[in-house]
């Protein structure tokens, strides 16, 4: 005799071990799964018959019971066959009267008249827009004002530039202090704007330095001349520099690089106006020689790339500008700063077209870096405060760039040509 299994009992092992019948395969060849003999005292009894469904113990010849599967009479286990349809009478609902359309709860609503032949609107995907109505059958739908092709809604935009120009021409021309005013709160507005903007970014760049060291630049430019507008610079950076020495070291050099950023780009830029407008006798006409070539450009630009562009300028940057647009912004502010320098400062046109051509030049580039910084930076606009424009950096790009073109050649050209 064998040793006994330790995993198996007192059963024997190896030769010792009686001879068990095979066990036959599964599934057999010739009788089906379901078919199979079962055993009686698995089955036994008035419980029900395992399956899909949990049936009685009934007579398997009985049809009128089976709810969709047939009994082979004189099967042990009373195997399932092909589906039998009952007849009407016998089904559990045919004792229920049937549900007329005069008996349905909204049968004494009148029907409101549409016309047959036309179809079914379709729902209008996602959210409505703000201050938009639902159309109805005795309301038509708000019409919105359709945006043109350059993207914004002009009259709303020629309202707000008309605005602006005279918020900036009335001071400039009758209270000229007050037009260092109007720069300073413009050169705040924008610093706001930028900071705001570079956030996205991850950047925290200190506001209030950035914002009293742009409103020092505009005064020290006003009053002391060019050096104090770069001492005004270095003094602005000093400061964001101090004061962000307050938040700990995390974060410093981006912090510090984006303040720099936006000390450049909007008061040290912004300056030139002031030192335009200060410059004795003319001041007042030179800011307006620059802003007049400055809309010129927009004006020429705007109107030859509608009609004519065909050719982009920069897809990646400003995929609305092309080269024709360029053309006319160009021309336009050519032939009006022709007759504006010569007018004013009593010199030959063909100085005064130069003038233009520069500045336009430059507002275009103006432009361009503020598209790039927005698209770095993943926004449409600065912000919303000017409706058809988006924020008062959108509308100070061109001219931040143009005020110290145009400074530098009227200091040239008016004392050499005139």
């Amino acid at each position: 005799m064998s040793h006994l299994d330790p995993y198996g009992g007192t059963e024997p092992r190896g030769w010792d071990r009686p001879e068990r019948p095979p066990a036959l395969p599964w599934p057999e060849r010739d009788v089906e799964p379901w078919t199979r003999q079962a055993r009686p005292d698995l089955y036994a009894g008035p419980q029900a018959r395992p399956g899909r469904y949990d049936e009685p113990d009934v007579d398997p010849g009985d049809d009128r019971y089976d709810p969709g599967y047939d009994r082979r009479p004189g099967h042990p286990t009373g195997a399932r066959g092909p589906a039998r349809r009952l007849p009407d009478d016998d089904m559990p609902t045919s004792q229920l009267p049937p549900v007329r359309d005069d008996d349905l709860p909204t049968a004494q609503f009148a029907v409101v008249g549409v016309d047959e032949a036309a179809t079914e609107p379709q729902r209008p995907s996602g959210r409505r827009q703000r201050g938009r109505r639902r159309a109805g059958a005795d309301r038509p739908a708000t019409q919105q004002p359709a945006p043109s092709r350059a993207g914004r809604n002009l009259p709303a935009a020629i309202a707000v530039g008309v605005g602006l120009g005279a918020a900036i021409l009335v001071p400039l021309f009758f209270y000229p202090p007050a037009f260092l005013a109007v720069v300073a709160a413009a050169i705040g507005v924008g610093s706001w704007e930028m900071a705001r903007a570079v956030r996205r970014s991850g950047a925290h760049p200190p506001l209030v330095p950035l914002i009293a060291g742009g409103v020092l630049m505009i005064g020290l430019a006003w009053y002391a001349g060019p050096d104090a507008l770069s001492l005004g610079l270095l003094v602005t950076v000093l400061g964001t520099m101090i004061w962000r020495l307050g938040d700990g070291p995390a974060g410093f050099q981006r912090d510090l690089t984006a303040a720099t950023l936006i000390a450049v780009y909007v008061p040290f830029l912004g300056g030139f106006a002031a030192l335009l407008a200060a410059t004795p006798d003319d001041g007042h006409l030179r800011v307006l020689a620059t802003l007049v070539a400055v809309v010129l450009s927009d004006t020429g630009g705007y109107a030859a790339g509608v009609s004519f562009g065909k050719h982009p300028m920069a897809p990646s940057i400003s995929p609305k500008k092309s080269w024709e647009g360029f053309a006319g912004s160009v021309c336009a502010a050519a032939v009006g700063s022709a007759v504006l320098i010569w007018l004013f400062f009593d010199v030959p046109p063909w100085w005064g077209a130069l003038f233009g051509v520069a500045v336009s030049g430059a507002a275009v580039l103006g432009d361009l870096a503020e598209s790039m910084i927005k698209r770095d930076l993943g926004v449409k606009d600065m912000s919303n405060l000017l409706p058809g424009h988006g924020g008062l950096m959108d509308r100070l790009d061109s001219i931040l760039f143009a005020v110290p073109t145009a400074y530098l050649l009227l200091a040239v050209l008016v004392p050499v040509a005139g």
